[in-house]
């Protein structure tokens, strides 16, 4: 049976319309962003006009996180990725203006220009830019972003001025490696790197699995369909392989495994010193556990780092196996934060201080405590006490702009900061709410 065979006059009328309409909003949603790229580089202009004419040493760097502090606050999200906001869009705006003016005009879409832009990002004529755009703008109205990147680096190889090991030697410098909490207990570990050391790195994995796969070894081996689907790693235009069968790991399953077991406990063979200092770090984590669920009287999640809940067996094995614990006294009803206390000795007010925070105390930044300064919001040296009222964590980033900056910070009480910007606003910033069960006393209806 044919679809929509069926389908009246009128039906079809309607589903055209509908089209029409679809078409229309996306132009106008790809104009609004083309706008919005548009101010947040005015934003970055007038960092640097500031920094100019006050001759900054740091080349406006200061002022850029100033400016991107006052938009993120306003908008409520981190002032890391509101700078890398600006700096994108002045990216594409300056070096790619042709590009920008399609998108403002809706003749392209936000995702077709960011394909044109990243195809050309090496090509460092302003000439060879404008060519290339001309060239590629057109054949990006009638192609989807997939197909248009593909063509873009083909059309882009015509105006490269610089050898593949050249553009190489600078890539390199953007080699890093991130983590994405996706929910369930679950992160996602992102790499960025050379491509035959992370191509090798994905077949040493795969021999690993299938050596573990064998016949004997634990793990059955899959048919050799699975196998040859699976080895392309996970794609967006191919189906994900089949799960494995009960109590037996599939060859991705397998490569995460092992790829987390050689991270935590495998040596850094070609970095380590002569006395093995690298071979000795090992990972750590903060979690926080209710003792409710420890004792299994609750189901309440446990909590990774204050950002993303675990499952309870894995926060058990942890707490079992650690030297000692942070002892977090809450309010039984309202599960504010009482006190920290430990059975070893120890700095307590470092530890409560940690709790109390979880994470730097800029509006929206996420930054975890433990990688923050601990900062004195009256200078110690101006008489600022040393108290958990005049302390609080700031990742090194935002301790930097409070003290090199107009953003000024008061202490309301309770944890509980008040941030004015340069340009007057004022964010509160309150301590996250503790991973802690609460009571609500219970009453007997009255009688009658």
């Amino acid at each position: 049976m044919a679809a929509l065979a069926d389908a009246t006059v009128e039906q079809m009328k309607t589903l055209g319309e509908l089209t029409d309409m679809l078409v229309g909003l996306e132009r106008t949603i790809s104009s609004l962003q083309a706008a919005r790229d548009g101010v947040l580089a005015v934003g970055s202009r007038l960092a640097l006009q500031v920094a100019d004419g006050a001759a900054h040493p740091d080349f406006g760097d200061l002022a850029a996180r100033t400016v991107a502090a006052e938009m993120a606050a306003a908008l409520r999200v981190s002032d890391r990725t509101m700078q890398a906001r600006m700096t994108d869009a002045v990216w594409r705006v300056e070096r790619f203006p042709l590009v920008w003016a399609a998108q403002g005009a809706g003749r392209i879409s936000a995702a077709h220009a960011r394909a044109i832009c990243d195809a050309a990002e090496h090509l460092e004529e302003a000439g060879d830019r404008a060519a290339y755009s001309a060239e590629m703008v057109p054949f990006a109205e009638s192609e989807s972003p997939n197909r248009v990147s593909r063509h873009g680096r083909r059309v882009a190889e015509r105006f490269q001025s610089r050898s593949v090991d050249e553009r190489h030697r600078d890539a390199r410098e953007k080699r890093s490696v991130w983590v994405k909490d996706v929910g369930d207990g679950m992160s996602q570990l992102g790499l960025l790197g050379p491509s035959a050391l992370v191509h090798g790195v994905f077949e040493r994995l795969t021999q690993m699995a299938q050596e573990v796969k064998k016949p004997g070894s634990p793990e059955s081996a899959p048919d050799a369909e699975q196998e040859q689907g699976e080895a392309q790693g996970p794609s967006h235009e191919s189906e994900s392989p089949e799960p494995a069968e009960s109590g037996q790991r599939n060859t991705a399953q397998l490569r995460a495994d092992l790829a987390l077991d050689l991270l935590l406990t495998g040596a850094p063979a070609g970095h380590d010193t002569s006395d093995g200092l690298l071979a000795a770090i090992r990972g750590s984590v903060s979690v926080t556990v209710p003792v409710t669920t420890l004792m299994g009287q609750d189901s309440t999640p446990a909590e990774l780092d204050g950002r993303t809940p675990i499952d309870a067996g894995t926060a058990k094995a942890l707490a079992g196996a650690a030297s000692g614990w942070d002892r977090i006294l809450t309010h039984p009803i309202t599960g504010a934060l009482l006190a920290v206390d430990r059975y070893r000795p120890g700095s307590e007010l470092k530890r409560y201080l940690r709790a109390r925070d979880q994470r730097c105390r800029f509006p929206a930044c996420g930054h975890a405590a433990r990688d923050c300064d601990i900062d004195h919001h009256h200078d110690a040296a101006r008489g600022g006490p040393t108290a958990s009222r005049n302390l609080g964590h700031l990742c090194r980033r935002h301790h930097v702009l409070k003290h090199h900056s107009p953003w000024v910070i008061e202490a309301l009480g309770d944890g509980t900061y008040a941030w004015t910007s340069p340009a007057g606003r004022v964010y509160i910033d309150r301590p996250q709410p503790q991973n802690a069960v609460t009571f609500v006393e219970e009453h007997s209806p009255a009688p009658f």
